[in-house]
């Protein structure tokens, strides 16, 4: 993963730079410098310390995809951070990740797979829930953290039970 790690870093800023509207662009940069201190630039620690992991997909040894996974609750994970590079995308590289994280979850004995996409994702939106997965709640987000930008986008929850 560490040699990853500078390409990891790149594919979470581009993708989130195309993700933010032009009256958003401040608060992206806010949030993009937050996550990158106190979760992409140190991968295998919070993972680790979640315990989860986190999972890149190559193609033709290039970094195309990026997905993790985190301790949500004892009975459930959470999927974090699954990008596809914008070259990268409709080849079914997010079917393949999600599902080798399911599969993953499964392996562990854990049969609750949860995650949350900004109103901003509309193609991950839909392809969640051409998943299986299924809307448990949603919400306003005000506050930025390391998993939110916050300014009031609305954050959608999902499940699925594995």
């Amino acid at each position: 993963m560490d040699d990853d790690a500078p390409q990891v870093r790149e594919l979470f800023i581009v993708v989130n730079r195309l993700l933010s509207p032009p009256d958003l662009g401040d608060a992206f940069e806010v949030y993009i410098k937050r996550a990158l201190a106190e979760e992409i630039d140190r991968i295998t620690d919070y993972y680790g310390q979640r315990e989860g992991g986190f999972w890149v997909a190559i193609k033709d040894d290039t970094l195309v995809g990026t997905f993790g996974l985190e301790r949500a609750s004892p009975e459930a994970m959470e999927l974090r951070r699954m990008y596809v590079g914008p070259g990268a995308r409709r080849r079914g590289i997010a079917r393949l990740m999600l599902r080798f994280a399911e599969d993953e979850c499964r392996r562990r004995q854990i049969f609750r797979l949860q995650l949350s996409a900004s109103e901003l994702q509309e193609a991950a939106l839909s392809f969640y829930r051409n998943s299986g997965y299924h809307l448990m709640r949603e919400d306003l987000a005000q506050i930025g953290s390391n998993k939110t930008v916050g300014a009031g986008l609305r954050r959608f929850y999902f499940e699925k039970c594995l």
